[in-house]
């Protein structure tokens, strides 16, 4: 089954209709909110930014994530991003494992860079590092989730002798792990290298460059020989605006777009929408935008949207994702199913990687009592 979700960056901005921002506390508030309500309408997944300086207030997804997880019963909490260049990577060893026990399974991650360049120093990393610290830091979080002691040597970081991260993940199966990146095909490279997914977040990006991108890890995906191209996993991201006259969301969505602290003072909002996925309309032009993201990266397996972005009030994000669950998502929901092979694998979850493990065992047990029979 694909998964959909919705992504926030947690950004306190002003609406720019009243004048007024919310308080940190209110932002924060209501991306608890949001993510009740996503479970509430019966989407896939919650995810959440992270980041350490204004307008965001998300600094801290494992406590957010986890609170969530105490008040939802089913809904998939994940970040969007995780930052692998300036987290130290036993650290998050150690806080996804505790929030995949906290949340009975319910926990993946998006690895990435980010994209505020002063963060590096902040954390006592330079920005010229990143590419090699995603790579390091991460090679280091792989082996700390999957071997019970590891001996450890690197560039950036203190050695590592005879260390065993705690808790061990949940059931002996880590959390799943996507990599997400905008513009670099090294992060590409690193999915496919590890079979992991590739998360591309285009919300900003005309579609031959996510093409390119996608295509790029599937054909990488398949070289390092973890399955075809087309069984590689991807997600994509998006960010829609509806109300049943496509006039009416146009009119409503646009001084939120003109201020908005990302894409404010661009290119207008109609280009916007010509050259990127984002799409202000009606329901059904949204289901036919987003159903035809197949044809351009193949059957993929998880779309986020971003709902709260730009000063929108709470009571409006959570009417738009009312929309989103009840009339958008089981509409794409039947479009995705049509023609998709049955080899291409679903979006992973907790039980299916637990699955898949215990069936990798099975397979060894067997093979090795193979190998000793006469």
């Amino acid at each position: 089954m694909m998964q959909f979700g919705v992504f926030t960056v947690g950004d306190v901005t002003v609406d720019p209709t009243t004048g007024r921002a919310p308080t940190e506390g209110e932002r924060i508030a209501a991306i608890v909110a949001i993510a009740l309500k996503a479970e509430e309408v019966g989407l896939d997944v919650f995810a959440t930014g992270e980041h350490h300086n204004l307008p965001f207030v998300p600094s801290s997804p494992t406590t957010l994530l986890g609170y969530i997880a105490a008040r939802t019963e089913r809904i998939i909490l994940s970040t969007a991003t995780t930052l692998i260049t300036t987290n130290d990577p036993v650290k998050i060893a150690e806080d996804y494992a505790m929030l995949q026990h906290l949340a009975g399974g319910r926990v993946d991650l998006m690895m990435g860079r980010g994209n505020m360049g002063p963060v590096y120093p902040w954390f006592g990393k330079e920005l010229r590092d990143g590419i090699a610290l995603a790579y390091e830091n991460y090679a280091l979080l792989h082996r700390l989730w999957r071997e019970d002691v590891v001996d450890w040597e690197g560039k950036f970081r203190t050695p590592l002798e005879g260390f065993t991260s705690t808790p061990r993940p949940l059931d002996g199966v880590p959390p799943f792990v996507w990599h997400g990146s905008i513009r670099s095909p090294e992060i590409a490279e690193q999915a496919a290298f590890y079979g992991d997914g590739f998360f591309h977040n285009n919300i900003f990006w005309p579609m031959r460059h996510v093409v390119e991108m996608v295509t790029l890890y599937r054909q990488r995906f398949e070289r390092f020989g973890h399955g075809r191209a087309d069984q590689a996993i991807v997600g994509l991201g998006g960010q829609i605006f509806v109300r049943p006259n496509s006039q009416d969301a146009i009119r409503e969505f646009r001084p939120y777009f003109d201020h908005a602290p990302v894409y404010g003072g661009g290119p207008s909002l109609e280009d916007f929408m010509a050259q990127t996925p984002l799409t202000v309309g009606s329901a059904q032009q949204v289901i036919e935008r987003y159903a035809g993201m197949r044809d351009s990266v193949g059957h993929y397996q998880r779309q986020l949207f971003l709902m709260d972005h730009a000063g929108l009030p709470l009571e409006t994000v959570l009417e738009q994702i009312e929309i989103l669950g009840t009339e958008i998502v089981p509409a794409l929901r039947i479009e995705m199913a049509k023609g998709r092979p049955s080899d291409v694998p679903d979006a992973p979850t907790h039980a299916s990687l637990v699955a898949a493990s215990m069936a990798a065992q099975a397979s060894a047990v067997t093979g090795g009592e193979d190998a000793l029979t006469p």
